[in-house]
């Protein structure tokens, strides 16, 4: 077969989005190892930061993202993500989208760390459903081939140049070759390394493991966000609490019903997301719970279900009402920040190979990410890949970051008698890799996934391969945190527990 202009490996908003601004200019795939509507976007409840509102600015937008994101954001990335983000709105409207609004105008909510309202929602905290849907519809009324169940397994690269993926038909077992032109990874991100996630069972870290052994360049892998409020209810899988039911109101009190965030930091519930996670680790240690608890009884009851129809409904579901009793929440592993290096224009480090979303880095983000500001990025960055593989940009913008470039090290490990497989992983990774680090957790974790990495054998379906990805990206993660020798965003060490400036750099992992 000729191939296709493009091939899309994912199918959240990223995949999709791309997929429509590709289809103007060339044959489209889009490939995706579960249905069209597995994907982390539609678990978005927040919405989109963009400064539209009267009182804000692209500038104050800049400002909020710069000091989120901790010393390592990509100056230029922010500029580019701010001021085109009006626009990349304006075609979400016209492809349908159908945000809130109030007398007239596209309503905009406080989240965290945020200094003016500034996020967009759709159906209250349905905003991820809602664009998922209105793309999904539009790309199965387009000319777009879409690949359901399919895994790729490969990406093909010939002297430097992508040419095509390999990839496994879930449903027959058939081995699949596809040439392409351009191949875009948008397979989102790993919540799947970590015990407890927000993410969906799809983000077991593809892309990223697929970049890595076609000789990608990998960054900032140490920087994994946690979401503070995920539901804790026993037997029922983590359920994201936007962070929007903060920044509506609500309030974190412990077990013994005490406010306790202004004891940790003045911006109390609306401090950035690693500090209200980490305030609530040390509250949960200190009161011997395995949880916290968010108030919103205080909150008019009709600005709570019409705001935020689906976690009211959800907790009743599970015999909670939300306008009448406390939610029991703890942090939980919600969004990659690091991943597959690529420039303003979406592009990697192996020619022909783009990256957009949660699988990329496009430096936007830094050390930890604004909250909201993850679906403007796809936006804003997937329209830029397009502009720039349809001749629409001539320019080649290097990647202007400072940076230690390493290998994966080789260690040298002894037989690891720990069972292989994924619940074994989530484990290290939680407790050794996870919201609060030390050198003894992380010499351990890297060890044991050095061990792991050898032993596993050569994957043959989804369950392997899964696993073989997860323990790669999970070892990048445990590698980078061990190496940066200090507290910055995200990334917490109890034994390097403020910032170095010497560490105000990324660190990136290159091919040998």
């Amino acid at each position: 077969m000729n191939g296709y202009d493009y091939i899309i490996i994912g199918s959240g908003i990223a995949g999709l989005y791309t997929a429509l601004l590709a289809n103007e200019h060339g044959s489209v795939l889009v490939i995706t190892k579960g249905s069209i509507d597995d994907c982390n976007t539609k678990h978005a409840q927040g919405g989109i930061a963009a400064p539209i509102g009267s009182n804000d600015s692209p500038d104050l937008h800049f400002k909020d993202t710069i000091k989120a994101g901790d010393g390592l954001c990509d100056e230029e990335a922010v500029h580019i993500l701010v001021n085109e983000a009006p626009d990349r709105i304006s075609d979400l409207v016209r492809l349908g989208v159908p945000f809130d609004t109030m007398n007239g105008a596209i309503a905009l909510t406080m989240e965290a760390a945020h200094s003016v309202p500034r996020i967009l929602h759709a159906g209250g905290d349905a905003t991820g459903s809602y664009i998922e849907a209105t793309l999904s519809r539009r790309v199965r009324d387009s000319k777009i081939k879409v690949l359901e169940y399919c895994l790729v397994t490969e990406i093909r690269v010939t002297e430097g140049k992508v040419t095509g993926i390999q990839a496994l038909d879930l449903r027959s077992g058939f081995i699949l070759e596809f040439p392409c032109r351009f191949l875009v990874l948008a397979s989102g991100g790993a919540g799947h390394l970590y015990k407890y996630t927000t993410n969906p069972d799809v983000a077991t870290g593809d892309g990223v493991a697929l970049a890595f052994k076609a000789g990608a360049e990998i960054t900032d892998m140490e920087f994994f966000q946690f979401h503070p409020t995920a539901l804790r209810l026993p037997g029922v899988p983590p359920f994201l609490i936007s962070e929007a039911v903060r920044g509506e109101g609500g309030i974190l009190r412990n077990v013994d019903g005490y406010r306790f965030m202004q004891d940790y930091t003045p911006e109390g519930e609306l401090a950035p997301r690693d500090v209200v996670a980490r305030s609530i680790i040390f509250e949960m240690r200190k009161t011997g719970s395995d949880c916290v608890f968010l108030d919103v009884t205080h909150l008019p009851s009709k600005l709570v279900t019409t705001r935020f129809p689906n976690i009211y409904k959800f907790c009743l579901d599970h015999g909670l009402d939300i306008t009448r009793g406390l939610i029991p929440v703890a942090p939980a592993a919600h969004y990659m920040i690091g991943g597959v290096k690529t420039n303003t224009w979406g592009e990697t480090s192996i020619s022909g190979l783009f990256a957009a979303g949660e699988v990329a880095c496009t430096g936007v983000h830094g050390a930890n990410r604004l909250a909201s500001n993850s679906m403007l990025e796809v936006l804003v960055f997937s329209k830029r890949i397009v502009e720039r593989t349809s001749g629409g940009s001539a320019d080649k913008s290097p990647v202007k970051r400072k940076e230690t470039r390493v290998a994966l090290p080789e260690r040298q490990v002894e037989r690891v008698n720990s069972p292989v497989n994924r619940r074994a992983l989530q484990e290290i990774m939680w407790h050794q890799v996870g919201i609060i680090r030390d050198e003894k957790g992380l010499t351990s974790a890297v060890e044991t996934l050095a061990a792991w990495q050898k032993s596993l054998p050569e994957p043959a379906d989804r369950p392997g391969f899964e696993l073989s990805n997860l323990v790669l990206t999970g070892r990048l993660v445990a590698e980078a945190a061990l190496m940066r020798q200090e507290s910055r965003g995200a990334h917490f060490r109890s034994d390097y527990p403020v910032h170095s400036p010497e560490w105000e750099k990324h660190i990136t992992f290159v091919a040998v």
